[in-house]
This record gives structure tokens, sequence and C-alpha cells, in this order.
């Protein structure tokens, strides 16, 4: 339940609370207040859809935590051991909760009798005292839970859905117990001696309410589903590989460096590394690729992807909380249970609503007093009033949008880390990527060596070459100790070593002092390399560095020019235009040299004043801000490992999980995670989050047009109280159906 955030100065931790009983936007307000009393809370967000709390408190511990649930249960609320909503969901039949909607429906519908019988002329009043017996069972039974959520809101001053249904069908059933009193004492009279009573306006109103919340609970359940079936990927069981064979143990067993067998068509049990056997592995659940990958002996393997036709032994290398799996389901269950900057606004009106709402009703029952219509045509109208401007819809129009978005995203593969990088991300104007390994395939090769004259053979200076590069996992050191490899040159013991970020590397060997160094570093060292020589390497598009050696004073020469070359991934020309179709800027960020990364903006098609070149990795934060300072939108995409500063810096940060891994760099430096590295992904993205924001409008618009259009109808009178329970009911219901069409978006 506790997790501590890092930072050891300021100690801060975040708590999770389920909270039972929330009906409307006003609970989420009294529930948020309540929690921010409390002594050493800072920050509290309350989701109605996922009825959750998330509290940022000076200090965590049990003490804590009992005082957050105290104050929930002040507050009138039910706090709960924290889990998903999910989890929740998961536990649930499609019908649970049906029992008190079938019970209401069955004790309602004879009262309805009269009504659906007029029109045809027929005569279905029930006496008084049945009308009495059926309805009491429905108001004092079935509206129990609306008493005692309506009086503690009342305790704390404030009101909620439940107040305004209590008040509204007290009303109506008083009303109707005044109004048979009335013609059995002879005061008034009407159909066979007995008046029109309203008791079938509180017992429908309130089995319509309730059957609302249980419509409300299935789409619900639907909303969750993407979070349900990643959680269904991980299996029970493990076949742990031990000295006397395979043993099946229970997974929650299992440890890091154990090795397992993976059977054909098992889904792998924990994250691994492949150590004997290949493989074709699907892990589409996980990233949304739908091609089988290929795995053999030391390639990474995660947790709940499918295994093929071969059999693979493995060796644990994450487990439990730290498993790929486990982070993607929390990523989504966070960013599910974040509050969106839009949702502020409509609390605040929320805040308000209820308050409002009693003031129109008590005008509308003194208005039509006035106009001299009686107490019973004024109470029915003031009745209807509180029924329908019920704020369900208002409270759930937001969160549940962002569910169903975020669970249709990661169904594809896009892992949405908070609420509001889903919200802005359509108001993108400019997309910035980084080059190597987002726009490349990261797998440069060295394409020349050209030695200085007199500087030595070829062989011994890239076998010079390959001993600087040996402890580096640049991706230029791996292409310069490839070639070695591939050319048979054996490198010498390196001596020490020194590395110079966006620079290159420098080290001692066999006695010497080298370095291999990018061109902006020679210009620093004074150590410069024959310009057509460079500029002929720059033209074919090549990442050019030098070789250099030191003299016995530090004064450096070139020894001799590496030309890297990198292919762009093949889906990136293709993503591009797809991006400058919706109208977006595309600008490159690069550390190479400005001509090679024109050559390469060329191949993809972008424009040659949007590429920023000779960029160091700490500078790109600051490319970033410069974007962001004419008004537009940025959205920086890289791969979360050096680029994490300006993934931050920009407006919405896209991290590409490196071959789908989804490192930890990756999943934490931005606000949405590509889990492959498929570029088109990104405009995916983007209008994924355009239809979500969309999906948010549509829902409040209609939220607030229920109430602005029912309000007034009621207050003069056009709207009878059983009517305006059923508007009410099916605005929540629109809202979440409407939210739910978001699952079947496709690219």
């Amino acid at each position: 339940m506790e997790n501590l955030l890092q930072n050891p100065l300021n100690p801060m931790s975040t708590l999770d609370l389920s909270v039972g009983g929330m009906t409307c936007a006003s609970c989420v307000m009294r529930v948020e207040r309540a929690l921010k009393n409390v002594p050493g809370v800072q920050d509290v967000s309350v989701n109605l859809a996922t009825e959750s709390a998330r509290v940022v408190t000076a200090a965590g511990g049990e003490a804590m935590d009992a005082r957050l649930r105290r104050a929930v249960r002040a507050a009138g609320y039910e706090p709960r051991a924290a889990s998903s909503a999910a989890d929740e969901a998961a536990a649930l039949s499609p019908w649970h909760g049906f029992g008190p909607v079938g019970i209401g429906l069955l004790l309602s519908i004879p009262l309805l009798a009269p009504m659906l019988g007029q029109p045809f002329g027929q005569d279905w009043m029930l006496p008084a005292w049945l009308q009495l017996l059926l309805a009491a069972p429905v108001q004092f039974w079935l509206g129990a839970r609306f008493y005692r959520a309506g009086w503690h809101a009342a305790k704390a001053g404030t009101g909620n859905m439940d107040l305004l249904v209590a008040l509204g069908t007290s009303a109506a059933f008083g009303l109707s117990l005044w109004l048979w009193w009335r013609a059995a004492t002879g005061a008034h009279a009407g159909h066979g001696g007995v008046p029109h009573l309203y008791f079938e306006a509180s017992a429908v109103v309130i089995t319509l309410v309730l059957l609302g919340k249980w419509l409300e609970a299935r789409a619900k359940r639907q909303a969750t589903s993407a979070i349900r079936a990643l959680q269904q990927l991980r299996p029970e069981t493990a076949h742990l590989v031990g000295p006397r064979g395979e043993s099946d143990v229970p997974l929650a067993e299992v440890m890091v460096g154990d090795r397992l067998a993976v059977r054909p068509g098992e889904r792998v049990p924990a994250d691994a590394r492949v150590i004997e056997g290949q493989s074709e592995v699907d892990e589409s659940m996980l990233t949304g690729e739908p091609l089988p990958v290929p795995k053999g002996p030391g390639d990474a393997l995660t947790g709940g992807a499918v295994n093929g036709d071969g059999r693979m032994v493995v060796e644990v290398s994450a487990v439990g909380a730290e498993s790929v799996l486990a982070r993607i389901i929390r990523l989504v269950e966070d960013a599910q249970a974040a509050k969106a900057p839009i949702q502020r606004l409509v609390d605040q009106v929320a805040a308000v609503f209820v308050p409002v709402v009693l003031a129109i009703a008590l005008a509308t029952l003194a208005g039509w007093l006035l106009a001299g219509a009686g107490i019973e045509v004024a109470m029915i109208h003031a009745v209807a009033v509180l029924v329908i401007a019920c704020p369900c819809a208002l409270g759930l129009a937001t969160p549940v949008a962002i569910m169903a978005g975020t669970g249709v995203a990661a169904r594809r593969g896009i892992l949405i880390k908070d609420a509001r990088a889903l919200e802005l991300a359509h108001r993108v104007g400019t997309v910035a990527f980084d080059k190597t390994g987002t726009l490349t395939l990261g797998r440069p090769v060295l394409t020349a060596l050209v030695p200085v004259a007199g500087s030595g053979d070829e062989a011994g200076l890239l076998a010079t070459a390959a001993s600087l590069q040996g402890g580096s996992e640049h991706p230029l050191a791996r292409a310069v100790m490839a070639a070695a490899a591939e050319r048979g040159v054996q490198a010498p013991p390196l001596g020490a070593m020194q590395a110079m970020p966006g620079r290159g590397v420098r080290g001692e060997v066999k006695g010497e002092s080298w370095a291999i160094a990018s061109l902006r570093w020679c210009a620093e060292l004074g150590a410069v390399p024959d310009a057509a020589q460079v500029e002929r390497l720059q033209a074919q598009g090549a990442t050019v560095s030098a070789l250099l050696r030191f003299d016995a004073v530090g004064a450096a020469r070139v020894q001799a020019l590496l030309a890297f070359a990198d292919e762009p991934k093949p889906e990136a020309a293709q993503a591009i235009r797809a991006l400058h179709a919706r109208g977006l800027r595309v600008v490159m960020i690069s550390g190479d040299n400005l001509r090679a990364a024109q050559a390469m903006a060329a191949r993809l098609g972008i424009a040659a004043e949007d590429v920023r070149a000779d960029v160091l990795p700490a500078d790109k934060a600051a490319q970033v801000s410069a974007l962001r300072k004419n008004g537009q939108v940025v959205a920086m995409i890289g791969d979360g490992v050096n680029d994490a500063p300006a993934l931050a810096a920009a407006d919405v940060g896209i991290a590409m999980a490196p071959s789908g891994g989804g490192t930890d760099v990756a999943m934490e430096a931005a606000g949405i995670t590509l889990m492959r590295g498929d570029l088109a992904l990104v405009a995916e993205a983007l209008e994924l989050s355009a239809r979500t924001v969309a999906k948010i409008r549509q829902n409040l618009f209609w939220a607030f047009a229920y109430n602005v259009a029912g309000i007034p109808l009621a207050a003069f009178g056009l709207l009878s109280p059983v009517v305006a329970g059923a508007a009410m009911a099916l605005s929540s219901v629109s809202v979440m159906a409407n939210a739910l069409l978001l699952r079947r978006w496709k690219p």
C-alpha cells in the first residue's frame, strides 16, 4: 500500500486507499477535503470511477494509514484495503449486485400499473394500503444507503447525490401519506375516494438510481478489462530446473537466479534470460507487436509472453513487483487512478452544485405555492428538481474516459503514465525526435577507417581503437568492436580510461595516451583533421570521429578518421509523413555534425531547417525548451536513457523502451512509453489522446446538458419525478457507454 518517494532530503510517502460509498462528484470533494485536513497530508487525488484515493504525506507508516482511514470514515464513507478497480471487477460476476435492483423492480412495477394502463383505458389503480406496502420496503430498506450517506453529508455541511435522492423520495413518500390521511379524514377525495398518491415516484426513482449504479459497475468492469487481461498473463506455476530435474513450484516461490524450463505453448513465468534452446515468443499482449520474436541464448524474455514451439531453459532476472509486467500494470493503474487537469475544474463546479440545486428546489416549491398551485403540485415539482439534478454523470465523465483510453493504449503497446500527458498530447504542434536509436536502428557500423599518412597500418590502428572502446556500451563503441572481431584483430590491454560524455573516450594503450574523439573535442584539443576527408565522409551521411595520440607534452595528433553509418528504421519515413499529414512540425535533435544529420534528415523527409546538430546530451533539454518558447506544445521522443532530461523538459515526453524491454529509465522518464520501437505508435498515441479528450468533452457536455435542460423543465412542471429519475439514471449510463466506445478504436 505504501510507496516511498525517492527524496532523502524531504521524504514523502504515497498511500493508496479504496473508498466505498462514493456516488457523485460531490462525494469526491468531501473525501478530498477530509483527507487534506489530516496533519501531514501534502496532496490528495480521489477518483470516483476507481473508488480510490491517492494521498501524498510527509510521513508514512501505520499511524498515518490509520488516521487517513479514520478521516474517511468520519466523512461518512468506508475505507477499504487498497485494491485496483480491475481486481474488484475480476472478482464479480456480470450480475453481481443486481439483487436489490431486481427486488426494486418487482415492487415498483405494480405501482406503475395505473400509468401503464391509462393510455389503453384500463383502471389498474391499487388500494392505498397496498401501494404503501409495496413502496415502504423500497424506500426504507433498499433506499437505506441514501439515508445513511445523505445524513453523513448533511452532518458535514455538504450535499451529494444521496442527499438529493433521500430528500426527493422522502418528500414524495411523505406527500403520499399526507394526501392519504386527508382523504381518509374526508378533507380530500379523488378517484374512488382515494386521491392520486406518489408512492410510485419514490419507489421508481430509488429503483432507477440503483439500476443506474449497477449498470455503471458493469461498465466499469469493461473499462478495466485491459488491466485484467495483463494480470491474467501470469501463470500460476513454474517448472524449476534443479540437480534432480524439473519440479513444479508456485510462481510466488520463484527467485532471481532460478533456472526454469519453458515448454512449448506456455507463458514465460518471469522476466528471464535464455540459457538453452531457441524458440519464437509472442509478446503481443505486452508490446502490441503481432509477429512472434525469435529468441535464443542470451536474449531477454518478459514474463507473460507466450512461448512458441521450442523448449527453453531460462535464468530468472526479475520477479514480483520488479518485473516488467508488474510495472506495466502499475503504470496503467496509476494513470487510471490519476486526475486529469480538466477534472479539477469539474470538482470545483461540483463543490457548489448540490447547494445550488437545493436552493433551486426551494425556489420551485415557493414559486408554485405563490402561484396558487397548492402544496401537492409544488412539492412534486420540487421533488423532480431534486431527482434530476444528481451530479453522478459529472463525476464519472472524465475518469471513465481516461480508464477506457489508457486501457486501449495498453493493448496497443502504449503505456500512458499520467492523465496529464493523455490530456495534453492532442495539442502537440511540434514533435522532436532524438536521432540515434529512435529514428535510426541504433546499430551503427564502422564503414571506414582512414589512416593519416605515417600513422601506421589500418589493422594496428583498429586494434588501438578497439582497445579504447572495450569497456564502453556506446553504439559507436560496439561498432568498433564488431569491426575488429570481423577482421580478426586482437585488441591490446587497456590501461587507465576516462569517458568524456558527448566527446569521446581517452585511455592508455601500450604505454601511450590515445583517444577516440568527436570533431567537437578535436577542435577543443587543437587537433584538426583533414577537412576534405571529413567533408567527403559526411557527405555520405557518416558520423565521423578521430583516433588521436597524445605526445609527451600532451599535444594531440590525428592518427585516423573513423566513419560510422546507421540506417533509419524501416517505418521511420512513413511515420514522419503521417505526422506531417496531421499538420505537425517534426524536428530532429542529434549529436552528429550538421552534414551527417542533414543527410539522414533528407532520407527521412525532415526539412533541413528542422535539424538540430552537434547537440550534447546535456543540451537536449535546452533545445526542447527553445522549441517551447513560441507557445508550441512540444512532444519529445527518445530512448529514455540519455534523453531523460529532454523528455522531462517537453510538454509530453514519449520514451521508446529499448527493444521493447521497458527499462526503468524508459518507463519513468516520460509521460508515455512505447513498448516497442515502432515509430507509427507516436501518431497513434497522439490520435488516441485526441479521441480520449473528445470523449471527455462529450461526456462533460452531456452531463451538464442533462442538468441545464432538465432542472428548468422540472421546475416548470414539465417533468414528473419518475421521468426525472429515469433521466438522471440515463445520464450516468450514457456517459459510461460513450466512454466505452473508445474500446472499439483502431488506428
